[in-house]
């Protein structure tokens, strides 16, 4: 049975990965210091032993991102992956401000509740960035960093401040648009085949998610993640960049930039890959996380 929080479109996914992962999904009801309210939070745990790894998600996504890399790491070690607050099915309380502060708050608040050990940190893209955000402001939480194919290294786009209503709304109708979010697969793997009707289900299920207009715009309008170029010498957790030869999202630039600012980093390319390795090539990715983290 798949979670009464998930909505009837789930019943639509036809590959195993997904499917499983669907089911393993829960929901703690979760105390913050950002509210009053309890916030109810999405993730998925599995797996035993070992330093716990904690996988963050990408910008408008959620856990079914790590539907392909979760299982093959929980296999051999304690692994979780969490919505990020005003994103996946992690519920957005109207009242709340959805911003980076917010997000990171939040991230702690879960660590807190449910992990309470330092953990192996894996960010993809915008979870990079939040997974460098999270190092620095709490470096007791964080055993190690692994970066997959992050954002950190730009500036975050200015345009979105200034995005007034009703634009804003039309922004993110037109994020949700099938035929854009295709678009933007397409973009991001470089096997153009592995864009399934199941991957675009996967990426447009927390779409059906109360408040996701609102939590959007709120996050874009805040500016999101900028550059972390002047605090990266600081981060001194040994940190694995892993980034696909072919990301047409990021561009490879990035990667060289990180192992040249981190001070103890290995960079590690991925080969015939594109801007997510940790769905199209979830195997390597999980081959180099299981080396560089010492797990048999």
């Amino acid at each position: 049975m798949f979670p009464s929080f998930l909505p009837s479109e789930v019943q639509n996914l036809t590959e195993s990965t997904s499917i499983t992962l669907a089911k393993q999904i829960e929901c703690v009801d979760l105390a913050t210091p950002l509210t009053d309210k309890l916030i109810p939070t999405t993730y998925v745990h599995q797996g035993s032993g070992g330093t716990p790894i904690l996988l963050l998600h990408g910008f408008d996504s959620s856990v079914f991102e790590f539907r392909r890399l979760f299982p093959l790491l929980a296999a051999k070690n304690d692994t979780w992956t969490v919505d990020f607050l005003g994103f996946g099915f992690t519920e957005r309380i109207s009242e709340l401000t959805f911003d980076p502060v917010a997000i990171k708050t939040h991230l702690y608040s879960f660590w807190k509740t449910l992990i309470q050990q330092p953990v192996i940190l894996v960010g993809a893209s915008m979870g990079g960035a939040a997974a460098i955000d999270f190092t620095l402001t709490y470096p007791e939480a964080v055993a190690k960093l692994i970066l997959l194919d992050s954002a950190g290294i730009a500036p975050g786009p200015v345009m979105g401040k200034f995005l007034f209503s009703p634009l804003d709304y039309l922004a993110a109708e037109f994020l949700r648009r099938p035929q854009v979010r295709k678009k933007i697969n397409f973009t991001a793997f470089l096997n153009k085949s592995l864009v399934t009707t199941d991957a675009e289900i996967c990426a447009a299920l927390h779409l059906k998610s109360a408040n996701w207009h609102q939590a959007l715009i709120a996050f874009t309008k805040s500016g999101g993640y900028g550059s972390f170029v002047k605090q990266l010498p600081d981060l001194q957790q040994e940190t694995l960049i892993i980034w696909g030869e072919n990301d047409k999202i990021l561009g490879t630039k990035a990667a060289f930039r990180f192992d040249k600012l981190l001070p103890n980093s290995q960079l590690i390319w991925i080969k015939n890959c594109g801007h997510i390795p940790h769905l199209e090539q979830a195997e390597v990715t999980a081959k180099h996380i299981f080396e560089f983290c010492d797990i048999l």
